[in-house]
């Protein structure tokens, strides 16, 4: 028996009332069913030859034939002779009157360059300093902290010895003589800071109150040996010293300490230099100690020129087995945008 070639169909037509066009299988020669073309779901028309149309919810062109949802018949599903259908008016019409596919990928609306500029203004004002970890502009003086293996900002508070604890950046100037001896600058009640760090090397991130030109360039107070000049990257900020203080009974005490020295490079026994960075935006300034701090009481100190510091310092102490801060803010992940339903407006 010869093989049947092309698409071999079976066609029900409809009985005694001779309704219309049934359902068709379209086979292959092989007997496989014709798997139809994904429809095109939306409300459009289906153009036949002779000039009339059917509104369909969808069609596909399957085999020889149109298999079309009807809109006009309760979505009953229909076949047609794909001789009598115009598909490139169909299509025509499609295009002058399309819909968008809810099942269609959308591209991204775009966005206002103006309020591109702004949320990046206002990332450089909250930078990210850890996983998920932002500054607070709210803060004049954060430092970066680990507990437990979660990195955490602490606020740090700021005191002369004689005032309430303030969490501003003020400046109390007070002259240092690079000819004295050395002697108390400072005098702080309790024998233990309140903020306990538990890293070895915390960052401090200092608000700077006006705007610096951007770049991130590093300024560091090294040590160049004796004698030699120092080298220093200007960017318009003050430098910053860490002192390790005298613990007293009740008490903390910080020594004064020689200005000459620092800036000749000289090693000075209780003074621990730092690396200053200014975040890109200009509008933070990150220090950090350049050695490993041990155990025990520091203050984090102001130097205003060659001749004066700001003994409103930043108390703080070395413990890795301490409690955990107050009032720290730890890492938050951003959330997916969502889009709500908003009610519709309460009649006037």
């Amino acid at each position: 028996m010869r093989a049947l070639c092309g698409l071999v169909a079976v066609m029900m037509i409809g009985g005694a009332s001779g309704g219309g066009w049934a359902q068709l299988v379209p086979r292959t020669d092989s007997g496989t069913p014709v798997v139809p073309q994904k429809p095109v779901i939306h409300r459009t028309r289906l153009i036949l030859k002779d000039g009339s149309y059917q509104v369909v919810m969808s069609y596909a062109v399957v085999g020889k034939n149109v298999q079309y949802v009807s809109a006009e018949r309760g979505g009953e599903t229909e076949m047609i002779p794909l001789d009598l259908v115009d598909l490139p008016a169909t299509k025509k019409w499609e295009a002058q009157h399309s819909t968008v596919d809810p099942d269609a990928p959308r591209a991204a609306p775009a966005i206002d360059p103006e309020l591109l500029k702004e949320e990046a203004e206002r990332a450089l004002l909250a930078p990210e300093v850890a996983t998920d970890l932002r500054l607070a502009p709210e803060d004049a003086v954060l430092a970066l902290d680990t507990f437990r293996t979660l990195p955490e900002l602490v606020p740090m508070t700021q005191t002369d010895g004689e005032l309430n604890k303030q969490t501003g950046h003020s400046i109390l100037k007070s002259a240092v003589n690079p000819q004295a001896s050395a002697h108390q600058i400072v005098w702080l009640k309790g024998e233990k800071s309140a903020v306990q760090f538990h890293v070895d090397q915390p960052e401090f991130y200092i608000k700077l109150d006006d705007a610096l030109p951007s770049g991130g360039e590093a300024m560091t107070v090294d040590t160049h040996g004796a004698g030699a000049e120092p080298s220093r990257k200007q960017t318009g900020t003050n430098d910053y010293v860490i002192l390790r203080v005298d613990v007293r009974q009740d008490a903390r005490v910080l020594a004064s300490f020689s200005m000459t020295a620092l800036q000749n490079g000289k090693r000075q026994e209780d003074v621990f230099e730092t690396t200053l960075t200014e975040l890109p935006g200009g509008h933070w300034l990150k220090v950090v100690p350049q050695e490993k701090l041990l155990v025990g009481e520091y203050a984090l100190v102001e130097i205003l020129d060659e001749k004066t510091i700001n003994v409103g310092i930043w108390d703080f102490g070395i413990h890795p087995t301490a409690p955990e801060n107050r009032d720290v803010l730890k890492p938050e992940p951003k959330r997916p945008a969502r889009l709500d339903r908003r009610p519709p407006p309460s009649p006037q």
